[in-house]
């Protein structure tokens, strides 16, 4: 077996509350933002973009994440709103996948959707190939216009997910797969 196909029949999530530092350098992150963008985009268009969360930018976030939960929840207590305020401090790196899918002559939006989904996956697997460990995740706020544009979205950018990089503690276990013959058709 090639260790390539070694590589992604071993790839786990791991739960961002495990992603301990190191995370990566910064010669690192080039190399995952440069071989998350090599995805198949018809038109060359780019239809997505990345925002880094590093450093004290992962606490800012999260401040814009527990206020704008706290608005909408104003019963919440503090310990909830602690949790919103630690949501990019998990891991020591977060990589958001911003999807600028829109409508063009040419190129179907759902195909540029896609690409955004494809720059996610090349993200984790880059992470991987580098011995990191990583999870690909949305949560409300990937959903709530309020707190995407606190974090710099434009209203018709869409979040496709937020990627969590850093050092997982030890093995992950893995979880139930489908069985290829309850998931393949032959035509």
């Amino acid at each position: 077996m090639n260790d390539t196909i070694a590589l992604l029949e071993a790839r786990r999530s791991a739960p961002a509350a495990a992603l301990a530092e190191p995370g990566p350098n910064a010669q690192e992150i080039d190399i995952l933002l440069r071989v998350a963008a090599r995805v198949p985009d018809h038109g060359k268009l780019a239809p997505w973009r990345f925002i880094v969360f590093e450093g004290e930018g992962r606490d800012r976030a999260g401040a814009i994440v527990a206020d704008v939960y706290a608005k909408a929840h104003p019963e919440s207590d503090a310990g909830r709103l602690q949790a919103e305020r630690k949501r990019f401090s998990l891991a020591p790196l977060v990589i958001g996948v911003v999807s600028r899918a829109a409508p063009h002559e040419k190129i179907p939006e759902w195909e540029q959707v896609l690409s955004a989904g494809a720059v996610c996956m090349n993200l984790i697997v880059a992470a991987n190939a580098l011995g990191f460990a990583s999870v690909w995740l949305s949560e409300w706020y990937s959903y709530d216009r309020e707190a995407l544009a606190r974090l710099g979205l434009g209203e018709e950018e869409k979040i496709a997910g937020f990627v969590h990089i850093g050092r997982a503690p030890g093995p992950r276990e893995d979880r139930a797969r489908p069985t290829l013959t309850d998931i393949v058709t032959r035509f």
